[in-house]
């Protein structure tokens, strides 16, 4: 399963696929288990938490597709960048919308005894929002709900940046591989 031979470009650009894939799966299952657990509560999960899934898994399918053609040396390079560069595009909203409210959050002092007021109103918000079925949880709301949500929601967080790093840098590879793949070979020319 070595693939076509693209010296240490090719190399590189599998090996930024293998961290795409590994980077999206870990953010599908956390996310994943966030929607699970606010709708075993009866409650309709989060638009932030559903469109990160949805974008995640459509990046998954994505690299694996990619992956398999390049190991069979029929990866359109042109093509995959400008598909590299959407994705991109894609990953770089869910970082801000995951990250907006996470970046005035510290998980430190969540269930601390300075902030007992606060966390006791965020308790009384999310029993309101369990409390009716159906209801939807804000997400604001909901990463502030625990130590383990909150750095859990970091996680996805910084997840989602490095995918924006390996996407762009991916499209480079992907554009520096068609530029190569079309490049006219010099002729030799004999003495």
């Amino acid at each position: 399963m070595a693939g076509p031979n693209h010296g240490a470009l090719g190399s590189t650009f599998k090996l930024v696929r293998i961290l795409q894939a590994l980077s999206l799966l870990a953010i599908i299952g956390m996310a994943a288990n966030f929607i699970s657990q606010m709708i075993q509560h009866n409650n309709a999960p989060s638009e932030v938490l559903v469109g990160t899934l949805s974008v995640t898994c459509v990046a998954v399918l994505y690299c694996a597709i990619t992956y398999i053609l390049y190991i069979d040396d029929i990866l359109p390079f042109l093509i995959n960048t400008g598909m590299d560069g959407m994705l991109l595009i894609a990953l770089v909203v869910v970082a801000v919308v995951v990250g907006k409210p996470l970046s005035y959050l510290d998980c430190q002092v969540i269930g601390s005894s300075s902030v007992s007021e606060s966390t006791y109103q965020l308790g009384l918000e999310l029993k309101k929002s369990f409390s009716k079925e159906g209801a939807k949880v804000q997400y604001g709301n909901w990463i502030g709900a625990s130590k383990v949500t909150c750095y859990e929601m970091k996680a996805i967080w910084g997840l989602s940046i490095a995918l924006c790093i390996l996407f762009a840098f991916s499209a480079i590879c992907s554009i520096c591989l068609w530029r190569r793949s079309k490049a006219v070979p010099r002729k030799s020319v004999d003495v």
